[in-house]
Parts: structure tokens; sequence; C-alpha cells
């Protein structure tokens, strides 16, 4: 019969091994380049791309808060609440750089933070006379 056929030209005969054809399937092509990538934070709507380019997981923020700083400190408050949120929930980091700047990485990045030295409180001081 014609199925006969069919499944003897696929599978071949009882005696041989069936062969295996791999197919793609389109797979999905990723990305292998980290971008970096500048913002600005004129407002607080101005959170939402930052926070879809991190999502994203290739991509390292940069973002200038200045303006919204001058604007509205709480609005501020608010949006790098939101970002850290964002950053905590992808394990990645962030940190501020000079009186305007933040980075924000996702989690294959981390940011350097030198080690701290101890503070010493005056009140701690032993005089001796």
């Amino acid at each position: 019969m014609v199925f006969d056929k069919i499944k003897k030209g696929i599978f071949g005969s009882g005696d041989d091994q069936p062969e295996y054809i791999e197919i793609d399937l389109g797979k999905e092509v990723k990305k292998s380049k980290v971008l970096v990538r500048p913002f600005i934070l004129r407002t607080y709507e101005d959170v939402n791309p930052i926070l879809n380019s991190l999502r994203d997981g290739y991509t390292i923020a940069v973002i200038d808060f200045k303006p919204l700083k001058a604007k509205d400190v709480i609005e501020l408050k608010r949006a790098i609440s939101k970002i850290k949120k964002t950053v905590d929930a992808l394990e990645g980091g962030i940190s501020g750089f000079g009186e305007s700047v933040i980075i924000a990485t996702p989690g294959f990045a981390d940011i350097y933070r030198p080690p701290r030295s101890p503070v010493h409180n005056p009140a701690d001081r032993v005089v001796r006379e």
C-alpha cells in the first residue's frame, strides 16, 4: 500500500535503525553586546523607558536626574525608589556617581565599590594624660 511505502521511505525497513532529522524551529537570536545607554529624568514618567531597558537584560543605564531634582525632589525620590526596586528584583546594582548621576545595571554586571575604611567617632577616643 501507499502508506507502507511512505513508512518504509521515512523509517526504513524494520531491520534498519530509524534516521532522525533535526528541525530548526527558528531559534531565538540573543544579543551578545551590552548597551550602555544614557537617560535623563525630567519627569516621573521618564522612569518607564529606563525600567523597560533594564528588564531587557542587556542595558546598563546611566541616569542624569539633575532636571527632576531641580523641579521636584519628592518625585525624584519616588523615581529612584522605583528604579531601585526593579534593579533589586533583577538582582542588579545601583549606585550614585557625583551629585546628579546614577548607574543601574542588570544582574550580569556589578558596580565597583571601593572598600570603606571604618569611621571613627571622636567620642571613642581615649585621651591619656
